[in-house]
């Protein structure tokens, strides 16, 4: 098992800057892919942005405000996200696998998730 930990949401004005962390524990593994996913209100959980050992995947709306990286050392996931706009509001989550993936169902564990409000 794995469990993940998010943290570092909070309300931001449009233009601005939070990054995500994601601490994970349990029986973790380098090798996993880790991803984020958002969840706006009343809609579904979408893909952000994945990790694996060799390359990185972007949600075409991210790409280029967005950062994923991970520190192996410290079991922890990060999401750094610039140029913040208000449809970035939404709970983000942090999931983990053996096989990389874009669709929530690929990733066998969660976290609880964390908010980010963008204010207009």
């Amino acid at each position: 098992q794995v469990q993940l930990e998010e943290s570092g949401g909070g309300l931001v004005q449009a233009g601005g800057s939070l990054r995500l962390s994601c601490a994970a524990s349990g029986h973790t593994d380098s090798t996993y892919a880790m991803g984020w996913f958002r969840q706006a209100p009343g809609k579904e959980r979408d893909f952000v942005a994945a990790i694996t050992t060799t390359n990185t995947y972007y949600q075409h709306s991210v790409k280029g405000r967005f950062t994923i990286s991970r520190d192996n050392a410290k079991n922890t996931l990060y999401l750094q996200m610039n140029s913040l706009k208000p449809e970035d509001t939404a709970v983000y989550y942090c999931a983990a696998d053996q096989r990389f993936g874009t669709f929530v169902t690929g990733y066998a564990y969660w976290g609880q998730g964390t908010q980010v409000t963008v204010s207009s």
